[in-house]
């Protein structure tokens, strides 16, 4: 009947890993999308922030600008103004002069008090003429101004249109960035996802025969007993035999990932929470743990494992998977894990 019962057990299918393992993919793939949305929403933040300045450079240039023009707008008014009381002054002059001659021409007996009032009236004529020239020459740098001006408003403009198209086109760049991203990812997550599940399948058939060995989620739960001695980081017999199964495979696997997919095996070594006496070679379980996950890398190391595909951590007795306190759960907690993922 136990062998019956083992059997039975045998052939059942454990859905819940690959439910694990896809819902972990999934959780990876939108932490990814949520960091490439938040640096896309900073260097966008960041160039729009740019554009904005310059934006405000213009404007006050151009306000500036506006404001001088009206005043010389306002100067040139002024001047023509005056300009034209001081021609209506020549010709007021003028006509006193033509009415002084005549009355030269008809008496010659005020001709003396006429010349002289001639005389004085020419000189006010010719004055005149000195002011009106003068403003004539004022009026005529004040347009050469204006223009000057009109010119520079008109490249403001033109410097603020090509501002602002070159604005749209950043974030049109800047999307199009977001949208190449968001299929690469999936891509790599794809490829990523496709070549774990080769890799925990050749270990499922490699380990298929030992019940000390588990599947929990997306990674593969070895047990400390199976591999070490107790208390001690030196892999034994049977932990080097089944390292060594474990290398070809990795060794089979790195062969068919390509470049471009940057993959590490993580391998982290657990303990119970039981402290270790004061004689022994380490001076915690988190130096332990740390001690056993460096063993295992080396080993694989020495099977031909690339060292730069393998990372090992130490995590002591603060991850159990056993919340109890009984021999079992202490037993259950006591683990190496390997798991397979990006850098």
């Amino acid at each position: 009947m136990a062998l019956a019962r083992n059997r039975r057990r045998e052939r059942t299918v454990d859905y819940w890993p690959g439910f694990v393992d896809a819902l972990s993919t999934l959780l990876l793939a939108i932490m990814f999308l949520l960091t490439v949305f938040v640096l896309a929403q900073f260097f966008l933040s960041r160039e729009i922030s740019g554009r904005d300045q310059v934006l405000n450079r213009l404007n006050s240039q151009i306000n500036e600008l506006t404001q001088l023009l009206a005043l010389e707008r306002s100067g040139k008014q002024d001047l023509e103004d005056n300009l034209a009381n001081m021609m209506a002054s020549l010709s007021e002059a003028e006509a006193d002069r033509s009415r002084l001659q005549e009355l030269l021409a008809s008496g010659s007996g005020a001709s003396a008090a006429a010349e002289n009032k001639i005389g004085i009236l020419t000189e006010t004529l010719n004055s005149e003429k000195k002011v009106s020239q003068r403003a004539l020459s004022q009026v005529e740098l004040l347009n050469q101004q204006i223009s000057a001006l009109r010119t520079q408003l008109a490249a403001l403009e033109d410097a603020l249109e090509v501002s602002e198209s070159k604005d749209r086109q950043t974030q049109a760049r800047i999307a199009d960035l977001g949208r190449r991203l968001n299929v690469a990812l999936a891509q790599r997550v794809q490829e990523l996802n496709r070549y774990r599940s080769d890799f925990f399948g050749r270990l499922r058939e490699i380990l298929a025969s030992r019940e000390d060995v588990r599947v929990v989620g997306d990674r593969f739960v070895f047990q400390s007993e199976v591999l070490f001695p107790s208390g001690g980081n030196e892999l034994n017999a049977a932990g080097k035999e089944q390292m060594a199964k474990l290398a070809t495979a990795i060794n089979e696997l790195a062969r068919e990932i390509p470049e471009e997919i940057n993959w590490v095996l993580r391998v982290d070594g657990h303990t119970d929470d039981v402290p270790l006496s004061g004689n022994g070679r380490y001076a915690d379980n988190w130096e332990l743990s740390s001690a056993r996950a460096t063993s295992v890398v080396k080993y694989l190391v020495s099977q031909g494992v690339p060292a730069n595909r393998l990372v090992a951590a130490g995590f002591g007795e603060f991850q159990p998977i056993a919340e109890g306190d009984t021999d079992a759960d202490r037993a259950t907690n006591r683990r190496i894990e390997l798991k397979l993922t990006e850098r």
